[in-house]
């Protein structure tokens, strides 16, 4: 999607008014609402705004936030909803009061307000609380300019004289679960993509049946048209390779850590399609567990690489690219959970394996050649590390643009192992 779309996800999980039960659902939801919405590549970014300590706080949020919104803007709110004395809908915060919303919650109408002073075209709020339908009260968009925007969105989890609702045992709350699920596994019998507004009338489908509080819904001008990915749709093996290229750049850019939950869905979805022992589904089950290494859990991922690799290489042969990667993360596990000495010989191994079968300008065969510098400097051999540093070095200057981060890196390490030793 061109342009900056960014999802705002407010909410509130527990509360000092003993009136106001606590909401443990609230965090999990709004955590993967944010990854849904970012794997279906509806927006570039997720400001999350839990439990905020103060209203000050959260305005300034929301601001920073919403101003960054140029394509669409989606709000999404999860707890509790209560009414004031000229029966307005407050959105609860931690502070809030039952007998006096007006003191600590946030009102709707200041909230809708923000949403129309974004810059963003296309505007989209969604309300799981109870009372919520009374947001329907008054047309979300404001009178402005036939041409400024593409229109608004407004949906609710339940009437304006209706409760929401938490069901025993379950993970999200009632009606965030089942719009979790539905965008999950789509819609069966449409196309690529569905509107929003066929989401509401499938989700409002779903709830029904399920006897639970009807949703409602108020679209203006083209907003209602707004098109979401249809997972329910066959998705190709090439798409979702696609799809795991980008998170490992990500992840390399900005941390593995971080990028677990994205590539464990996405090996998920392959080995609904693809055969246990298919390239794609080993190599992204090699980047899941690298991932979870770097998340905390090296030894038992190191274990996990090692069997990985037996069959990686019965498979497809020791030199494949996709052997050599698995037994680079295998050594830095074995590096960060054992010792960084006992990564060195692992990776003096497979350096010049990745020099022969890759190249020496191939990134994958720098970076085995740059964690063997790093660990080598950890383990006291600071010599052989500048060595081993300054030929990555040299391959990289003449590989990379001069901006590239990996070359800035890759002379901050050299600089940090020839400085240590004056």
């Amino acid at each position: 999607m061109p342009g900056k779309s960014r999802a705002v996800l407010i909410g509130t999980s527990t509360y000092s008014d003993d009136g106001l039960p606590d909401i443990p659902q609230v965090g999990p939801g709004l955590a993967q609402l944010g990854r849904l919405f970012t794997d279906l590549g509806l927006v570039q970014g997720c400001d999350l705004l839990l439990d905020q300590p103060s209203m000050p706080k959260l305005g300034r949020g929301l601001r920073a936030a919403m101003d960054q919104a140029e394509d669409l803007l989606l709000v999404y709110y999860i707890g509790h909803g209560l009414i004031g004395r000229q029966h307005e809908l407050y959105l609860g915060m931690r502070d809030s009061e039952v007998d006096h919303p007006d003191f600590g919650s946030l009102s709707y109408t200041s909230l809708r307000e923000r949403v129309l002073d974004s810059p963003a075209a296309v505007k989209i709020v969604i309300l799981d609380c109870c009372f919520s339908g009374r947001a329907l009260g008054s047309a979300l968009a404001a009178p402005v300019d036939e041409l400024a925007i593409d229109g608004t969105y407004l949906m609710t989890s339940a009437a304006r004289d209706k409760v929401s609702l938490v069901l025993p045992g379950e993970e999200y709350t009632a009606f965030t679960g089942r719009f979790l699920r539905l965008l999950t596994n789509g819609i069966p019998g449409h196309g690529d993509h569905v509107t929003i507004d066929e989401v509401y009338r499938e989700l409002l489908r779903i709830m029904t049946a399920g006897n639970l509080p009807r949703p409602q819904k108020r679209g203006t001008r083209t907003a209602d048209q707004f098109r979401i990915p249809n997972r329910a749709v066959v998705i190709s093996p090439e798409y979702l390779r696609e799809q795991v290229n980008a998170v490992v750049a990500k992840a390399r850019a900005e941390g593995w850590a971080a990028a677990v939950d994205a590539l464990v869905e996405l090996n998920d979805r392959q080995v609904d399609t693809l055969p246990a022992d298919d390239p794609d589904v080993l190599r992204t089950r090699s980047h899941v567990l690298f991932a979870r290494a770097a998340a905390g859990g090296a030894q038992a991922a190191a274990t996990d690489l090692a069997a990985l690799l037996t069959t990686q290489v019965t498979a497809q042969g020791e030199h494949h690219p996709d052997s050599l990667r698995t037994r680079h993360y295998l050594a830095i596990c074995v590096g960060e959970s054992e010792s960084p000495a006992a990564a060195v010989p692992l990776l003096r191994v497979l350096t010049p394996v990745q020099r022969t079968v890759l190249g020496y300008d191939d990134e994958d065969t720098c970076r085995t050649q740059h964690a063997l510098g790093r660990y080598l400097f950890r383990s006291g051999e600071r010599e052989e590390a500048a060595v081993v540093l300054a030929e990555v070095l040299a391959v990289r200057e003449r590989v990379l643009a001069a901006a590239d981060p990996l070359l800035a890196q890759t002379r901050r390490d050299l600089d940090l192992v020839r400085g240590s030793g004056g």
